[in-house]
């Protein structure tokens, strides 16, 4: 038995959710399982050919994953403006339709062995005034895997998402610590012990990466690394 799909959400923005989520795909795909991927609603979106949104995280997942479904499918909504999926959206005279994500959603798992959603942000990110990322991953019926950006200040926000999820039912599988920074000072350096102490071990902890180039190579670098800094069956199988 396993787990069809998971959340993937973060303590803040800039933690390396989409790192950590190309790592584990990347890693996955290396395994003969066919991934699929989402980013439901990507903002910050630099302009492409014919004056569209391009989402540069998306595009990403779809690489490092090998997702065969449409980009426009993987990512329903790119925007512009580089802020909350909701005021984003007003901004750009946007109606988000959450049916509509559930919906990308349920095509894109139904063609994959394994599907990975990543959110904006945490998990009270609003989507929409009536939603945020928790509904939405409420309603996928996806476990949570919580990305904590190794620095200061990541042992609270560690805390109160990973409590926030349990006390509203939400399945958290565990969280990956990733160090975003190539230098890291004592707090950062620290975290790992601290949450061990507090959350019981990780599931992972990511190094330092950098920036990741959309290239073969990089993709079997991706893979090897996350095939030794996380453990993957802990993701696929049930407690």
């Amino acid at each position: 038995m396993r787990f069809r799909s998971i959340f993937v959400t973060g303590t803040d923005t800039g933690v390396g959710k989409t790192t950590v989520s190309a790592g584990i795909a990347a890693a996955l795909r290396a395994r003969a399982l066919s991934v699929g991927v989402c980013k439901p609603v990507e903002t910050g979106c630099r302009l492409g050919m014919g004056g569209r949104p391009v989402p540069e995280d998306a595009s990403i997942l779809r690489f490092f994953s090998g997702c065969r479904s449409e980009l426009t499918a993987i990512c329903p909504y790119a925007l512009r403006q580089p802020l909350a999926p909701l005021l984003a959206a007003e901004r750009e005279r946007v109606d988000i339709d959450l049916e509509r994500l559930v919906h990308c959603y349920q095509g894109i798992a139904g063609a994959h062995d394994f599907t990975l959603v990543e959110g904006a942000g945490g998990l009270l990110v609003p989507i929409t005034d009536a939603a945020t990322y928790a509904d939405l991953a409420r309603r996928l019926a996806a476990p949570v895997l919580v990305v904590v950006g190794s620095r200061l200040g990541a042992i609270n926000h560690a805390l109160l998402t990973i409590r926030y999820a349990e006390s509203i039912g939400l399945l958290v599988l565990g969280y990956v610590v990733n160090f975003p920074r190539s230098e890291n000072d004592e707090a950062a350096c620290s975290n790992v012990e601290v949450l061990t102490r507090l959350l019981g071990p990780p599931l992972g902890v990511v190094p330092f990466l950098g920036e990741l180039s959309a290239t073969e190579l990089v993709r079997q670098r991706l893979a090897d690394c996350f095939a030794t800094c996380l453990h993957l069956d802990d993701l696929l199988i049930p407690a």
